[in-house]
């Protein structure tokens, strides 16, 4: 580490300590006798996405968390949960170690926590994602929803 003042390579640090997310370290310049601090944190690296038409925009985990609660709107599904969803998909994607991912990879990153949240609200995101055209797509849909009835939640409340 450089000192702020002098820009010597001679520092050392006389005080660490954790500071929420991230390490505070108070340093001392060995030429100058400059006391600073310094904070280390992770660096989260969300990938940028790249939309339909080709442009391309930051992860905004605001806009999922949105899409999540349009789709689960009028359903026994709890901010709590849509929370947790948004945390699970921005972490799956921080896996990918990716740059840049299609906005058609994010979107089956959401679809896959909305099957595990709601089957209904996953057939209402679905069918505006996927855009389907015809009823045999949205009976498609449906169908594959029956054959995986193992992971279907337990009803809460009034529907």
């Amino acid at each position: 580490m450089f000192c702020p003042k002098c820009n010597s390579e001679k520092t050392s640090v006389t005080d660490s300590r954790s500071d929420g997310g991230a390490i505070r370290r108070r340093r001392e310049c060995s030429d100058c006798g400059y006391r600073f601090t310094t904070y280390e944190r992770v660096e989260l690296t969300l990938p940028v996405v790249i939309k339909k038409d080709g442009s391309r925009e930051n992860f905004d985990r605001e806009k999922i968390r949105k899409g999540l609660r349009r789709a689960c709107e009028k359903r026994p599904v709890s901010i709590e949960a849509i929370d947790a969803a948004v945390e699970a998909i921005e972490k799956r994607a921080q896996e990918l170690c990716q740059k840049e991912v299609d906005s058609r990879e994010l979107g089956e990153l959401v679809m896959d926590e909305l099957r595990k949240m709601d089957k209904i609200a996953y057939v209402r995101f679905a069918s505006v994602y996927r855009e389907f055209s015809d009823v045999s797509q949205f009976v498609d849909t449906l169908k594959s929803l029956g054959t995986s009835t193992s992971d279907s939640p337990k009803k809460a409340g009034n529907s």
